[in-house]
């Protein structure tokens, strides 16, 4: 993608930039709205309205409103119009993890939380202190989560059964996405508008890291 955000430099990208500290400011306040706006959906919207909705009906939106949100927030120029892209995201995540949060015990979900914000915290560590190691292992992430992708989707659908070991591949390769994507976020130019997209790709790995170590969790109690 010719404008994709993350391939933006400081000659090409649209928009002013600003301080180091409201770009941090702004990525944490992003995030922050996703997982206020997910904790609102879990508490007020009932587990059963979800899961009576058509699995396939509800797979093709949840697709489909990810797929227009991320390419909102990769094509677009606009703080606004990226934080739209953002939220088409933020709700289809809300609804998966309304499905699956009320599987488990209230206790167990808090604990998962604070692994999820330990482990993201470390993460954005190392990707602030080692920077190039992340970029040299992008490809091999990418590459891995495919693979774990179509190696789940043949055991579920085709032998229906999923072995663990798969939930701790998973949880690493978004250790690694977190890292990568906090570096690269720190490395492109510091614009309202990329602090947005930062956040949004930071959220995906995060929601997702959280719900494979409440899975991870939940199978050990």
């Amino acid at each position: 993608m010719e404008n994709n955000v993350f391939n933006r430099t400081s000659h090409n990208s649209p928009g002013s930039e600003i301080s180091t500290n409201l770009y941090n400011l702004v990525i944490g306040l992003v995030l922050c709205w996703g997982f206020l706006l997910n904790w609102i959906m879990v508490e007020n919207i009932p587990y059963e309205t979800i899961a009576s909705i058509n699995p396939w009906l509800f797979f093709l939106g949840y697709i489909a409103a990810c797929f227009f949100g991320i390419t909102l927030f990769i094509k677009s120029d606009s703080a606004l119009v990226s934080f739209i892209g953002y939220n088409f995201i933020v709700v289809p995540f809300g609804l998966i993890i309304n499905l699956v949060v009320h599987q488990y015990d209230p206790d167990l979900v808090l604990s998962a939380i604070r692994v999820t914000g330990l482990v993201t915290g470390v993460m954005m560590i190392l990707g602030t202190l080692f920077p190039r190691f992340f970029e040299k292992i992008a490809g091999a992430l990418t590459i891995a989560l495919i693979a774990v992708i179509i190696v789940e989707a043949v055991e579920v659908f085709i032998f229906k059964m999923h072995h663990g070991i798969l939930d701790w591949i998973v949880a690493a390769i978004f250790c690694g996405y977190i890292g990568f994507d906090w570096s690269r976020a720190n490395s492109i130019p510091k614009t309202l508008d990329n602090a947005v997209d930062s956040a949004a790709a930071l959220y995906m790995d995060i929601i997702n890291l959280f719900l494979r170590i409440l899975r991870i969790m939940g199978r050990r109690r």
